[in-house]
């Protein structure tokens, strides 16, 4: 019984730093990426869509992103999503695609990215703590119940912190990197 606890909340834990990776990729670094675009949604056809699925985006070179939608009537619409998002850039469509120009990012700028990146790392953490915190109160639920015993439970328990351990140093490594690409000039 408290192997499936266990398994559950490593599966629970692994998901939690997976957000956290897929939040890093959006934070915008020294260079073009089209994953700031992720959570750009642009209405097509009555439906709101993420800019990556009505067209192409590419980086043909570090400091420029080309936005190309399949369908060329999308263009205002993708440059007016894309001004009223908060990226903090201004695109610029010549008829047939939207450049978006990424200017170099100033200090300050930086500072308060590596702070927006410690703000999800700080949110991943008590995520997994969180789950922790659960998987402890079953193993005590089914201490409690006799369905385990009490060497069991402590070993479970113990093993609950060494995964929380573990996930939780990730996100340390996770956030270092991500702040020293931030940081690179």
């Amino acid at each position: 019984m408290a192997d499936g606890i266990i398994a559950d909340a490593g599966e629970r834990m692994r998901k939690a730093v997976g957000h956290l990776a897929h939040q890093f990729s959006t934070v915008r670094t020294g260079r073009a990426s089209g994953a700031v675009l992720e959570d750009v949604k642009v209405e097509y056809y009555g439906s709101l869509m993420p800019v990556t699925q009505v067209a192409t985006v590419k980086s043909p070179e570090p400091h420029l992103l080309t936005i190309e939608p399949w369908d060329k009537s999308m263009l205002g619409a993708l440059e007016k999503a894309i001004q009223s998002s908060d990226l903090g850039i201004n695109p610029s469509n010549d008829g047939n695609m939207i450049r978006l120009p990424f200017p170099p990012l100033t200090e300050e700028r930086r500072r308060e990215l590596v702070k927006l990146c410690k703000g999800y790392a700080e949110e991943a953490k008590v995520a997994v703590r969180a789950v922790r915190h659960d998987a402890i109160k079953q193993i005590e639920r089914e201490e409690k119940d006799g369905d385990i015993g009490q060497d069991e439970a402590r070993r479970s328990e113990a093993e609950v912190q060494k995964l929380t351990d573990a996930r939780v140093s990730e996100i340390d490594e996770m956030l270092k990197h991500k702040e020293a690409e931030i940081m690179e000039v």
